[in-house]
């Protein structure tokens, strides 16, 4: 029988070809094969893949559901390879996918984030400098949290006003034009950046006070410290408003201004969609049912 570690790397390996990314799905796999080989098991079986997926019993049926996906995805290849391999059927977890109930930040809430994150303490004041143009720029474009951070110096372009957002969820890119304010922020913050590290290791436009790329983890943790900080969350609280609801706050943000102009909705969608890096239309549609305004807004146009 062939090794399932071989074929796992060779079914990533496929996969990314086709530009696919696989993060969360290599994390997963990896994981149920290290779940085999604590038992010293060698074939996949559709027993052993569902009792995997719902091994984590708190979690949602969704979560579990996808778990059980990412197996019976490489469990084809598998199969493939050697028949011996079972392929979990269809539709053995069938839970659908919720979506977390957006936290809409105030302009206060995000002013507080900000001013706090430019007190951080760091061995350089690229820490707090770092930190607190990464929020604000995720406040006013509405980009993915990771999509700063993947920025490089020749992807800002403060000249024209237009960052490139390269290797995004989907393996795509788009062009965002900011804002006079958001360049000179920017522009700020880069003459301060190469003046305390002015021989970087890394061409990232964001950097550490040590001089290297920004990571997710980090960006969180810094995060869920300032929203402890401004009230955002109990100084105990595990959960509360997400990095990610800034994102949320924008579209809806952005909804709620055009209603209020008088603009015409549903023609601009697709121009947000398309700002937002959304594959489908639908994905934006779905913030018009957001909040109870933004609702009540988006019902008052329908036709009588």
């Amino acid at each position: 029988m062939t090794g399932l570690l071989p074929l796992l790397d060779e079914y990533l390996a496929t996969r990314r070809a086709f530009g696919t990314r696989l993060v969360e799905d290599e994390r997963l796999l990896r994981s149920f094969l290290a779940f085999l080989a604590q038992r010293q098991l060698a074939r996949i079986t559709t027993q052993l893949a569902l009792q995997w997926a719902s091994e984590p019993s708190r979690t949602q049926l969704a979560y579990q559901a996808r778990r059980l996906r990412s197996v019976r995805a490489f469990a084809r290849y598998a199969h493939a390879a050697d028949a011996r391999h079972e392929v979990p059927p269809a539709g053995l977890l069938p839970a659908q996918p919720r979506r977390a109930t957006p936290y809409i930040y105030s302009d206060k809430q995000i002013a507080g984030l900000v001013a706090a994150a430019r007190q951080l303490r760091g061995s350089t004041p690229l820490r707090a400098a770092t930190h607190s143009t990464l929020l604000a720029l995720l406040a006013v474009t509405g980009m993915r949290s990771s999509e700063p951070l993947r920025l490089n110096r020749d992807d800002v372009d403060l000249l024209s006003g237009v960052l490139t957002v390269r290797n995004t969820k989907f393996g795509a890119f788009r062009c965002l034009p900011v804002d006079q304010s958001t360049c000179e922020a920017l522009q700020a913050y880069a003459l301060l950046r190469d003046s305390t590290c002015p021989l970087p290791a890394t061409r990232a436009f964001f950097l550490s006070d040590r001089g290297t790329r920004i990571t997710q983890g980090n960006l969180e943790r810094i995060f869920r410290k300032l929203s402890k900080q401004v009230g955002l969350r109990d100084p105990s609280a595990s959960c509360g408003p997400r990095l990610h609801d800034m994102r949320h706050s924008f579209a809806v943000g952005t909804l709620l201004r055009w209603y209020r102009e008088g603009r015409d909705v549903e023609q601009r969608l697709p121009r947000l969609a398309t700002y937002l890096g959304h594959v489908q239309v639908s994905d934006t549609y779905w913030y018009l049912t957001a909040t109870p305004e933004l609702l009540q807004l988006a019902a008052r146009r329908l036709p009588a």
